[in-house]
């Protein structure tokens, strides 16, 4: 029986979701100037009640809009038995063990 291997490689960067989250960082600034506006109001509950509905309504677009991100820069590749006796001594090598800071 002929199994097949498969290499996993996620390809996200930083660069990928920052604008994401200069977006997020603007909802969140946004959401608290109003609440400070409407602390002065007569009802700062108002206030509260303000800053935590568009929490809760936009945290599920950030959400959404980062786990479709990370799915668009995840790949599987096969990998051939040829291409993976020479990768394997060349990964094991690189690596180095752990050591205690002291």
């Amino acid at each position: 029986m002929d199994k097949q291997k498969y290499r996993f490689v996620c390809t996200l960067s930083f660069g990928d979701i920052y604008g994401q989250i200069i977006v997020w960082l603007i909802v969140i600034f946004i959401s608290l100037a109003s609440a400070l506006a409407l602390m002065g109001a007569s009802r700062p509950i108002y206030a509260l009640a303000t800053v935590g509905l568009i929490l809760v309504l936009s945290l599920p677009f950030l959400l959404f809009a980062f786990v479709t991100t990370l799915l668009n820069h995840i790949e599987f590749s096969e990998v051939s038995p040829q291409t993976e006796s020479r990768a394997e001594p060349s990964t094991v090598s690189s690596q180095r063990p752990a050591q205690a800071a002291g």
